[in-house]
């Protein structure tokens, strides 16, 4: 899952980044509102959650709620703010967050308020993804095989297998990969996919199924769960 975080304190967007990353979430932070709102517009990567800070240089978090809202955006939104009145919380909840965290705040508690997001938004806690005979599962971060065998992933091999299971048979280049599983500020270099794509395809190949993901060269990749070439 991937997390737009707005929050303009270095301190507390540190630990709150950390936080997240530790949870397996894919994070991008900004400290201002305007690029928060660029990244929300540009349209080359999903958000599954936001986090936004009410006082941040700008745009204010309540203004970013009110432009997707708006928009007719559904992304679930937590509000971060020391104000602590009751018609401070009204005036968020009615701009269009889905749930307001007043500061200071434990990380613990953060953590607990996103899973209630997800818990209220289906779509967010699926906990298996199927595309033909192959079922990915949330639950305990493994490929199911046809033949039921169950091949434990890593975080980031979970998630690019997500990306491609999301997208079956379709085409996907390393750019958009890279925008979608990478965080915008990442430092990483140029064949990054290439060579993490390598690394699923040589775990899915230790079961005879590497097949799975194919390369289109000159393009990019592309899931084909109905391919008959399984490894001999």
């Amino acid at each position: 899952m991937r997390i737009l975080l707005v929050e303009d304190e270095p301190d507390l967007g540190m630990a709150v980044e950390k936080a997240l990353r530790r949870e397996n979430y894919i994070v991008d932070w900004v400290q201002e509102g305007i690029l928060a709102w660029d990244y929300l517009d540009q349209g080359s990567v999903n958000y599954t959650l936001a986090i936004f800070d009410w006082m941040v240089p700008g745009l204010s978090g309540l203004e970013l709620c009110q432009r997707l809202r708006c928009r007719g955006s559904s992304l679930p939104i937590l509000m971060l703010t020391a104000k602590d009145q009751i018609e401070d919380r009204v005036r968020g909840l009615d701009a269009g967050a889905d749930d307001y965290l007043i500061k200071p705040f434990g990380m613990a508690e953060l953590l607990a308020r996103l899973r209630s997001l997800q818990r209220r938004s289906p779509e967010l806690q699926p906990q298996q993804l199927r595309v033909g005979e192959w079922e990915l599962d949330y639950g305990t971060f493994a490929l199911v095989t046809p033949e039921q065998a169950r091949i434990a992933l890593t975080a980031k091999e979970f998630q690019l297998l997500e990306y491609f299971m999301k997208h079956p048979q379709q085409i996907l280049s390393s750019e958009q990969i890279k925008n979608q599983l990478w965080a915008l500020s990442a430092e990483s270099t140029s064949n990054v996919v290439a060579a993490q794509v390598r690394l699923l395809r040589r775990k899915l190949g230790e079961y005879g199924h590497s097949h799975l993901i194919e390369t289109m060269y000159g393009l990019g990749y592309r899931f084909q769960p109905h391919s008959p070439h399984a490894d001999k």
